[in-house]
């Protein structure tokens, strides 16, 4: 490409003209490979002669002549019988050039500076590690040091400069020199350093600049696994879609569905869209326990394809298979879905009187899910039309699952007037039993051990009528003190062992004498 433009520019020819005291000096820059024409700027229709030196008139031979003197080289010719033509220009031709105008008896000399600019030309660009892509595109991996390196021929010593041109955004000069090699070291390569680079050589004496351009491209593979789910078909519910998604890597990964129980099996026909690829499945796919693999991969890969699997499952369900409701008051049925590959759709349903009506919200029923929970709410509850059973079905594509739901109906209980019974109750038994014991009397009097101390020393004996009469008899007869003592200090007798030991006759000696201590 350098090379068609230097052969579509040699035939340039810059000419910068200074003029010096006496108006004889002429600048001409002419292009290597190319044509200059030299003109004597002095010479007129009435010169005679116009001759050609390559330096000094003085001191070096005639070039060329237009009297007919030839030149050695047959690149040099002479236009319009003054002007100096050298056809396919080289280094070596620059030099200093006279005119010498013969008129009569005078000489005229102009005296030319020939430039010979060469290049640039030979302009390569390397960045390196890089990759190069079929269609010349480069890239690089993320966070890698990246070296820039623009080399070129030119003479005189060319200017050097890199632009980024991000996509989407204007030029960003990154650096400029002056010489044949331009370099430049980019740190932890990121994404916001991918677009063209361009290196620019211009040759100062010519002017003539040449560009290359290259595009540079960051990539680098997704941060994690690959993530796989099951949805219903929308299209149709019994049909199953399988997603599998691997963001965050550039380029977009590769991404294919595989049975993997059935690792010869030919991948599942899929559409794939950026990072994400769908599979659709038939019925005869549709299988409990059965599981599809994803597996990826990408570019910069290199621990190899990474994957994901899921498996089909049918809904598996709980619920509280008995509830209860007061008339007039509300309840709340629970189901629960515990399982289900894809997601089952829950739905409430009657006994079989209705078996195909489906619950909806309206009126006294309200129906909501929450996550994996569905409620069904009864407003004012009525034995004749709520009371009964109720499904809780669960179905997906894989299968379907019920659950059956009796609710009974009953009349609230008025727990406080049964409360208030009970204590009616409680107050009557206690004014009966104190009633009783108070008319009871002393019969139900307790022992006195119960209402005296423990150290208390009296004891409390009980006896007839009749018993009464003998131990007043022998009040005043010192035997009974004595067995009176012995009854005080704790000792027990029967009764009729107490008359036996009372003496029938006393004497009067000893009454006289009174009690014995």
């Amino acid at each position: 490409m350098a090379r068609r433009l230097f052969s579509g520019l040699c035939l340039v020819c810059a000419l910068c003209v200074f003029e010096g005291a006496a108006g004889t000096e002429t600048l001409v820059i002419g292009i290597a490979g190319g044509n200059v024409t030299l003109t004597c700027q002095n010479a007129s229709q009435q010169a005679l002669v116009v001759e050609w030196f390559q330096g000094d008139p003085n001191t070096t031979p005639i070039l060329f002549s237009s009297d007919g003197k030839l030149p050695d080289d047959s690149r040099f010719s002479l236009l319009g019988n003054a002007s100096l033509h050298i056809a396919g220009l080289r280094l070596q031709d620059e030099n200093n050039y006279t005119c010498k105008e013969v008129l009569n008896e005078t000489d005229h000399l102009h005296r030319i500076q020939l430039l010979v600019a060469s290049g640039p030309e030979r302009n390569n660009v390397e960045i390196n590690p890089t990759t190069r892509l079929p269609n010349g595109t480069l890239y690089a991996k993320r966070h890698d040091i990246l070296n820039f390196t623009c080399t070129t021929i030119s003479r005189p010593v060319p200017t050097i400069k890199w632009d980024f041109n991000p996509s989407g955004s204007t030029h960003e000069l990154f650096t400029e020199v002056n010489g044949s090699q331009n370099s430049f070291l980019l740190h932890h390569m990121s994404p916001r350093y991918q677009g063209n680079y361009t290196c620019s050589a211009k040759n100062p004496l010519s002017g003539f600049q040449v560009t290359l351009t290259q595009e540079l491209l960051v990539y680098y593979p997704p941060p994690s696994l690959p993530q796989c789910w099951v949805e219903t078909s929308t299209e149709s519910p019994r049909g199953v879609k399988l997603f599998c998604q691997w963001f965050g890597g550039y380029p977009h990964p590769t991404l294919y569905w595989r049975d993997k129980e059935d690792l010869s099996s030919r991948e599942i026909n899929a559409t794939s869209l950026a990072d994400t690829v769908v599979a659709t499945l038939n019925s005869s796919q549709l299988l409990h326990g059965k599981e599809f693999t994803c597996h990826g991969s990408h570019l910069l890969q290199q621990e190899g394809k990474a994957s994901c699997t899921v498996q089909l499952v049918d809904p598996v369900i709980t619920s509280d298979p008995v509830r209860s409701c007061f008339v007039g008051r509300a309840v709340t049925l629970t189901c629960h879905l515990k399982a289900g590959n894809p997601w089952a759709r829950i739905t409430w349903l009657r006994n079989i009187s209705q078996p195909e009506t489906e619950i909806r919200s309206s009126g006294r029923f309200q129906v909501h899910q929450d996550g994996n929970i569905s409620t069904l709410i009864i407003q004012n509850c009525s034995r004749s039309a709520d009371e009964g059973y109720y499904v809780c079905k669960a179905e997906n594509s894989v299968g379907l699952r019920e659950m059956y739901i009796h609710l009974t109906v009953t009349e609230p209980v008025n727990i406080g007037g049964i409360v208030g019974t009970i204590v009616v109750l409680l107050l009557l038994g206690i004014l009966v039993f104190f009633g009783v014991f108070l008319y009871a009397g002393p019969r139900f009097c307790p022992k006195g051990t119960l209402l005296r101390t423990r150290d208390s020393s009296d004891i409390l004996v009980l006896m007839d009528s009749e018993d009464e009469d003998v131990l007043a008899e022998a009040a005043g007869d010192p035997a009974w003190h004595k067995a009176m003592v012995r009854a005080n200090g704790h000792a027990t007798w029967p009764t009729e062992s107490f008359r036996s030991e009372v003496p029938s006759e006393i004497s009067l000696e000893e009454k006289e004498a009174g009690p014995t201590t």
